[in-house]
């Protein structure tokens, strides 16, 4: 069963809060970033990348890099300022986007039970990405991005949610690219009462931020080394938010490959069509096993074939089908994780990304996919399978810097 762990947060004042929060770190790309915090000291960017404030040639990962994370952190904690918490305590957080909303629970969650598989995981981390962020952790003393969440769907959790979001939030202010963010403080009885239902919650699942939960874990074991054999330390437990999966919302992650290997377009039309349906179409594919192509200016629909009886479930994604019909035999794409002529593209970046990028030379051919639904990341997960690379892109994400966690 999972336990959730009230925390005392350090949170900016309500009324810079807008300001201080940023994007995840790593959605954005160091010249995005820098352009995002443009003109905003109290932008959390200045802390999660900090190269942004050093000069461009800077190496992400130099020590100089850290260096000043560490300051921009001390200086934002001083200058926002940041506050922490007196009491622990557990927190709302709701995600409004268009007509979609979503509400988490911010807490702290067990890094035993991330590794002993009650918080289940789908994807692979990669080292480089861990090293980065564990000493990012080790060096500021604190989880300042929260991972994402789900679990599955609670009535009793529902129930309170419903009735602390009817009251004046903590947070409440919209971002610059519309989504609106709340957050609420819950009373110590509320508090408790979550804690409570929590431990009927049989399963956690990482939803986004596999490499923050796998660098909490890895920088867990660099500071018990100075902790009391059986002493709790804060350390023990991450920063997180866990959304209801009935009310989360997966986009779907696109392809782009950036040659057709030596074939022309029509070649490459007539040696796809000897392996899946190919049939001119839309933008959008039209449902699960259907895959919308963007090439030579044009939109096709190709019918994927369905995976064989006994396929283990990640075999039986789109995702995984696409490569296996499509991108390995016909365009020699052989491992999507370190080939470099494929590239992804996030769905809430929608199709005219891939139209302006396959027009504009940058690729030859984009897929547009389905998303895969949470109950499939879900099963993965319970079977310990992995998912393809760039499967899933979960929207609207949460922001840093609104509620971190000293350890």
């Amino acid at each position: 069963m999972a336990t959730i762990h009230p925390f005392r947060a350090l949170r900016p004042r309500p009324d810079v809060a807008a300001a201080v929060a940023a994007v995840p770190y790593d959605v954005v790309s160091t010249e995005e970033a820098r352009a995002l915090a443009a003109g905003n000291p109290l932008s959390f960017l200045h802390v999660s990348r900090a190269e942004i404030d050093l000069p461009p040639d800077t190496d992400p990962h130099a020590d100089l890099v850290y260096e000043r994370a560490a300051a921009n952190f001390a200086r934002l904690r001083s200058e926002a300022p940041l506050v922490e918490e007196v009491d622990p305590s557990l927190y709302l957080y709701r995600l409004r986007m268009g007509d979609h909303e979503q509400v988490g629970v911010a807490g702290c969650f067990s890094v035993d039970e991330y590794e002993h598989d009650v918080i289940r995981r789908h994807e692979r981390t990669r080292k480089d990405k861990e090293d980065d962020r564990t000493r990012h952790l080790l060096t500021l003393k604190a989880q300042t991005g929260p991972v994402f969440l789900t679990y599955p769907a609670s009535d009793e959790i529902d129930t309170l949610v419903a009735r602390v979001v009817a009251t004046p939030a903590l947070f409440d202010f919209s971002a610059a690219d519309g989504v609106r963010h709340s957050i609420w403080r819950l009373d110590p009885g509320d508090r408790d009462v979550l804690v409570a239902a929590f431990e009927r919650i049989p399963s956690l699942y990482i939803a986004d931020g596999h490499h923050r939960a796998a660098s909490a874990a890895r920088a867990r074991r660099d500071l018990r080394t100075g902790a009391a054999p059986g002493e709790p330390i804060e350390a023990d437990t991450f920063l997180a938010v866990a959304f209801p999966e009935d009310q989360m919302q997966v986009l779907p992650y696109h392809r782009l490959v950036k040659d057709l290997g030596g074939q022309s377009p029509s070649a490459f039309l007539a040696a796809l069509a000897g392996r899946v349906q190919v049939s001119p179409g839309s933008e959008r594919p039209g449902g699960p096993g259907e895959v919308a192509m963007y090439l030579d200016g044009r939109w096709y629909t190709l019918r994927l074939a369905a995976a064989a009886a006994g396929t283990p479930p990640a075999e039986t994604l789109d995702v995984a089908r696409l490569q296996a019909q499509v991108l390995g035999p016909l365009l020699g794409i052989g491992d999507p994780r370190t080939d470099t002529r494929i590239d992804f593209v996030g769905g809430i970046r929608g199709p005219a990304a891939l139209v302006e990028r396959v027009d504009g030379g940058a690729a030859a051919v984009a897929f547009a996919m389905h998303p895969v639904s949470v109950a499939d990341l879900m099963t993965i997960a319970d079977a310990g399978g992995i998912m393809p690379p760039k499967s899933t892109w979960f929207e609207p994400k949460l922001r840093d810097g609104l509620l971190s966690h000293l350890i």
